[in-house]
């Protein structure tokens, strides 16, 4: 695996994520950190990916700034986690025949989502999906496999990263 370049993010489980010089808070899985992860083990999987795209809840704020591609949710929108459909790991609208989960939620925590380049390219069945930087609870409680930070702290890393950006999750801190 390469090495991080200076704007890259790099988790530091089981708490932290180092950006541009900072170490600030986050949450990941219940799980901890996997290199073999499954769909529904709660763990968030080991290596570098992409941040593909920022989505974010129009009703709640505005476009996130950010160099990276942006769109706005809606409340039939949903991401697919049954891996025996063709869908698996993509974005859906509802209403729709196979398992999802829901994006448009009642709490904070989908208000803005950066979709991570995990199992996306091509999507393998079974290996783990809708595995996102969101919105950290109040708690910085542990997410379904996620990394989570604070409202602020997203928006801030959101301003700096363009296209190239990725975030690094190792096995160990």
């Amino acid at each position: 695996m390469k090495t991080p370049a200076p704007t890259d993010l790099i988790v530091c489980p089981p708490n932290a994520l180092e950006w541009n010089g900072q170490r600030i808070a986050c949450a990941i899985g219940r799980s901890g950190v996997r290199n073999d992860k499954v769909e529904g083990d709660g763990a968030t999987p080991s290596g570098c990916f992409p941040l593909r795209r920022v989505l974010y809840r129009p009703d709640r704020l505005a476009p996130p700034r950010t160099a990276l591609p942006v769109a706005a949710l809606n409340p039939h929108d949903g991401w697919c986690d049954d891996s025996s459909d063709a869908l698996y790991n993509q974005q859906i609208r509802q209403p729709y025949a196979a398992s999802f989960e829901m994006l448009w939620r009642t709490d904070e925590v989908y208000d803005v989502i950066v979709v991570l380049g995990h199992n996306d390219s091509p999507a393998v069945p079974g290996r783990g999906s809708a595995i996102f930087m969101h919105v950290a609870t109040k708690d910085y409680g542990p997410t379904a496999g996620c990394i989570a930070l604070s409202r602020p702290d997203l928006l801030a890393v959101l301003e700096d990263c363009d296209p190239r950006a990725r975030i690094w999750i190792p096995l160990k801190p």
